[in-house]
């Protein structure tokens, strides 16, 4: 007997119709992924994510009225079940780490190919954080140059941070290395599933949205040092 598959229900938001008439085209023949809504702007964006509830939104970064990632960082608040791609055309480190801290879960150029796309929805659907080659690149180097920057602030005396196990730490700190869900378990020798419950552990803990953002957090905290 087949069981049917869940549908990934998705928004797509860029002020482009050209654009986002494309993106729907590609994604309306894939197997298992319903495009619930459109919006060409940030305020939009809040609007329709309110009103449908998708699982994924892929949103590009630079819009007008409201930009991609302050719409990301109210989105995250107002429905923080939402998973949350972000497209842009150009590789700006800055982009890229405010991104990453309002909680986007995944970062891809809009060059890469459609079925890429279709690829990156459903990773972030199934709680991976997905980022192109050059970008997580850019992401690890960043990780590294704050690990050992000498002048970062040390944690402020008397705060309390969240208490992680050494389990959660060591997970986070190959998160913070790029490892892929199913690296982590193999060279931990667990299951995916387990390093899946750890993570949702974590981000619980810190009260973050996303695996890179916890990682990036952990860093400048200083509860990891990814080169460990």
């Amino acid at each position: 007997m087949n069981v049917t598959a869940e549908v990934i229900r998705v928004l797509i938001v860029d002020d482009h119709a050209l654009y986002r008439r494309g993106l729907l085209t590609v994604l309306e023949v894939e197997d298992g992924i319903e495009v619930v809504g459109e919006a060409a702007d940030g305020i939009e964006a809040v609007d329709q994510a309110e009103e449908t509830l998708p699982d994924v939104i892929v949103m590009d970064v630079s819009m007008p009225k409201r930009g991609g990632i302050d719409a990301c960082r109210v989105i995250k608040q107002r429905v923080p079940s939402a998973r949350i791609l972000m497209l842009t055309s150009s590789d700006d480190e800055a982009n890229l780490f405010e991104a990453v801290r309002a909680g986007a879960n995944g970062y891809l150029l809009k060059d890469v190919p459609p079925e890429e796309v279709a690829a990156g929805i459903r990773g972030v659907h199934q709680g991976q954080s997905l980022l192109s080659p050059m970008m997580a690149s850019k992401l690890l180097l960043e990780f590294a140059q704050i690990s050992q920057r000498d002048t970062l602030p040390a944690p402020t005396p008397g705060l309390e941070l969240p208490r992680l196990t050494e389990r959660e730490l060591g997970i986070l700190r190959l998160v913070a290395r790029g490892r892929l869900n199913r690296e982590i378990a193999a060279e931990l020798y667990i299951s995916e599933n387990t390093v899946r419950n750890h993570i949702r552990n974590i981000l619980d803990k810190l009260q973050m949205h996303s695996r890179m953002e916890a990682a990036m957090y952990a860093v400048r905290q200083r509860l990891i040092d990814p080169g460990e």
